[in-house]
């Protein structure tokens, strides 16, 4: 138990949760653009499921991982406007649209990375390299976690400063708030509704196609079925908790990752205790501070309810 008194165990385990909580961050926020328009997407645990697909499929076929990339974004996104078809064109229930697209998305890469695997060896692509910022990443404690990390986590940090700024200092900004909150308000003010909700459907796809290729084109370098194990649904509670702010969601998925980082190096130290239980920990802290954030939420009035233009 001495060693987790240690400057060297504190250093590691803030690594490893940062490193954790990046494919939610990326997640997260990308519900977050989604939520600010009104429209609810529990089906980002698919957009992520298949966001690692594609960025596997695309690495591996296209030779590289910027190609990976690419392809990441392009199937979220397919699956962000499938999400929108449903909840915007058709206005039908966004919840259920989001869970049958969660049920689709699994069986359709399992089915496809069965295909693609066939006759394969072992298959694995290359990983984004680490790049230590000078001076930042030594930094006691905080250096390694955030300052010694690859180029999509930098573009992270940014990403979170540039959607501040959107929704708090640009007119576009506040129309997401606006239609959020009353849509039929927002369009007699002469607000295109629609327009504004199919642009956040598609920055919700491409950074749910980010989070979830964040975990093979930066942490493991392969795919697996169902390899996002309900990340998508905690990328979900990180919005809530967070507020619906940017900043609350990036401090919101920094949590889930300092619980999971603590029971996995409790688990390495051989904490006497059970693994099941440890297992529960990320989840249950989750929960916790859920529970404690109870009557604060800021959701936006309108979210999940669909936008008819005919209804007045």
């Amino acid at each position: 138990m001495d060693e987790i008194l240690t400057l060297s165990f504190f250093t590691a385990f803030f690594a490893a949760a940062v490193r954790l909580a990046m494919p939610l961050m990326f997640a997260g926020l990308g519900e977050l653009a989604a939520e600010k328009a009104g429209i609810l997407n529990i089906g980002m645990e698919g957009i992520m499921l298949t966001g690692a697909f594609c960025g596997f499929a695309g690495a591996w076929y296209g030779g590289g991982i910027a190609a990976g990339l690419l392809a990441a974004m392009l199937g979220g996104i397919l699956v962000a406007l499938l999400h929108g078809f449903l909840s915007i064109t058709l206005a039908q229930n966004q919840t259920v649209s989001g869970l049958a697209i969660n049920m689709l998305t699994l069986g359709l890469t399992s089915f496809l990375f069965k295909l693609m695997s066939e006759g394969q060896g072992y298959m694995q692509v290359e990983t984004l390299p680490v790049i230590a910022l000078p001076l930042l990443s030594e930094i006691p404690l905080i250096g390694e976690a955030f300052f010694h990390r690859d180029i999509l986590s930098y573009c992270l940090y940014i990403l979170v400063i540039v959607m501040v700024v959107f929704y708090r200092k640009t007119r576009m900004g506040m129309n997401c708030f606006a239609i959020g909150n009353n849509a039929k308000a927002a369009e007699s003010a002469g607000i295109p509704v629609h327009r504004y909700q199919w642009v956040m459907m598609l920055v919700n796809g491409a950074l749910g196609g980010i989070g979830g290729a964040f975990l093979v084109l930066v942490q493991l370098g392969v795919f697996t079925e169902n390899m996002i194990a309900g990340r998508g649904y905690i990328a979900l509670a990180c919005v809530i908790l967070g507020r619906y702010s940017p900043v609350g969601v990036f401090l919101s998925a920094l949590l889930f990752g300092l619980a999971n980082a603590m029971q996995i190096r409790l688990q390495v130290l051989g904490v006497d205790i059970s693994p099941y239980l440890l297992g529960m920990l990320p989840y249950l802290i989750t929960l916790l501070a859920m529970l404690g954030a109870a009557g604060k939420s800021s959701k936006p009035d309108g979210l999940g309810k669909p936008f008819v233009r005919e209804e007045r």
